[in-house]
């Protein structure tokens, strides 16, 4: 810590007004947040292996060169053992996703956005970063090969397999690993392989934005990779349509960068990867929790399991063998089947574009009224009850849109909700979940958006919008506060928002 201090101390050229240590993510790093007496923050690390801090290093400084998003390395010791980065905040994907994860899956609409972002930026670090990349900079190979492969299926074999002690033919199934490695290093790409992508590893900020770290155990190897291990972890409990989703996002991310295989190529090979990292993620879970004996990994078992038991169900797999061996495992007593999932909600939020209206030239030219040109455009939202009545219009331009949201369905007949509003997460996830507001809003964004690009146009300075539900708790404050953020980050528009029933109000200010 004493040598940490001093390259900080020599790069900023004064000492820290406060250093306060970061709880690592299991690796042997320790990590420092160093605060300088004007608020600016740096983060520390130091490493017990000079080798992958070197990877590190030089991939963060490769990858800065790119302008990639991740941190940049500020200052390094020299014997690499030390070195200052910038710092990315406090908040991780994971983070982000946690009400998602504990909710069984059900993510809300910012969570999803969150995840695709995350998705289609990952092609960019994947192609972009492998250009004039040194892959013998990489920590511990330079490339995934075969011998990989096979070290993790025999992980897989000797730490979760043999302790079920489910009888196997171990020369039948070394025969089928073999040749699943081969097919599995069979198309090579100059791509970069993250290794470890996972929400943990993506920091976020305020505007959703992704940056990555802790890619120093990257190498060269395919991309299927890094997209079957961040889709299929078995702990983020992704819905079967959720994953559809972000796949295809990937796919049409990655267009960008290379000539990309049909889409019939592109699912088998990743699903190769998605059964590889299975049965390496079931080999840590067994080394960890038959062996460790750590809770958090036995109780992550039956969640991978799972995984697994529904790959199984495809039967695309040639390895006869160890199909044959992965399905009786998968009845074992012990692995019993976890709870079904949520069903598929219906995704929306989809706007269209607006076309303004030119007149034509044999019209003139047009009148425009007293309210035309006079300034920025202010959008009120407003929920409430229609036992309570209409909200009143101050501006006097007549009140705007007014939607009832009494056809969509109730929380407020489920007693677990009854004394939460629209803006609390277990409502939203279940509206969201349910999907007929989700509907409805799609309508609304449309009609909104043609309106407010049409008053922006003209130089309007006020608009309203009403949206009505029985007592103004639960689907009226969802519409409202959706629709607010939505004109706020599509078109940067002041919006006043009053859930007058909970006497909340909100000002969500002009970008």
């Amino acid at each position: 810590m004493e040598k940490l201090m001093r390259l900080y101390t020599s790069f900023v050229e004064a000492e820290p007004a406060d250093v306060e240590k970061i709880a690592g993510a299991g690796s042997n790093r320790e990590y420092y947040r160093f605060t300088d007496g004007k608020g600016k923050t740096i983060i520390g690390v130091i490493g017990t292996s000079r080798d992958e801090n070197h990877a590190f290093i030089y991939l963060a400084k490769h990858f800065a060169g790119l302008k990639l998003p991740v941190p940049n390395v500020l200052a390094v010791a020299d014997d690499e053992l030390r070195y200052l980065q910038t710092d990315l905040g406090t908040t991780s994907l994971y983070d982000e996703l946690k009400g998602g994860r504990e909710s069984g899956g059900r993510y809300n609409q910012r969570e999803k956005q969150l995840l695709k972002n995350t998705i289609k930026a990952l092609p960019a670090m994947q192609m972009l970063g492998a250009n004039g990349l040194d892959w013998d900079n990489c920590y511990p190979q330079p490339e995934f090969d075969e011998d990989s492969v096979l070290f993790d299926l025999n992980y897989f074999k000797y730490c979760f397999l043999k302790p079920t002690e489910l009888d196997f033919h171990e020369l039948k199934l070394e025969a089928n690993f073999r040749l699943f490695a081969k097919d599995l290093t069979a198309e090579k790409t100059d791509s970069f392989l993250y290794r470890d992508f996972q929400a943990r590893n993506v920091m976020v900020d305020a505007e959703g934005n992704p940056y990555f770290i802790d890619f120093q155990s990257g190498r060269k190897g395919p991309y299927y990779y890094d997209l079957a291990s961040f889709l299929w972890q078995a702990s983020a409990k992704y819905s079967h349509k959720l994953r559809r989703e972000l796949v295809y996002e990937y796919y049409h991310s990655l267009k960008n960068y290379i000539e990309v295989p049909s889409v019939r190529h592109f699912v088998e090979r990743l699903s190769l990867f998605v059964l590889f990292r299975t049965l390496q993620v079931l080999g840590a879970y067994g080394f960890r929790g038959y062996f460790e004996r750590k809770k958090y990994f036995i109780e992550s078992i039956p969640a991978a399991m799972q995984n697994l038991r529904e790959l199984l169900e495809l039967d695309v797999f040639p390895y006869p063998y160890m199909i044959d061996m992965l399905k009786r495992l998968t009845q074992l007593p012990q692995f019993r089947k976890t709870e079904e999932k949520p069903a598929d909600r219906k995704d929306g939020f989809r706007t269209a574009d607006s076309n303004v209206y030119v007149g034509h030239p044999q019209d003139g030219p047009a009148t425009f009224s007293k309210y035309d040109g006079k300034g920025p455009l202010v959008v009120r939202v407003f929920s409430f009850s229609y036992r309570k009545g209409i909200p009143e219009d101050e501006s006097g331009n007549g009140g705007g849109y007014v939607f009832d949201c009494r056809s969509t369905h109730n929380p407020g007949r489920y007693e677990p909700y009854k004394k939460l509003t629209g803006l609390d997460e277990p409502v939203i996830r279940f509206l969201e979940d349910d999907g007929e507001i989700l509907t409805f809003l799609d309508s609304v964004y449309k009609l909104a958006d043609a309106h407010v690009a049409r008053y922006m146009q003209r130089g309007f300075t006020d608009l309203m919008f009403s949206f009505g539900c029985t007592g103004g708790q639960h689907r009226s404050v969802y519409s409202a506060q959706h629709l607010a953020e939505h004109l706020n980050r599509k078109f940067g528009v002041e919006v006043r928002i009053l859930h007058r029933e909970q006497n909340i109000s909100q000002v969500l200010e002009k970008r």
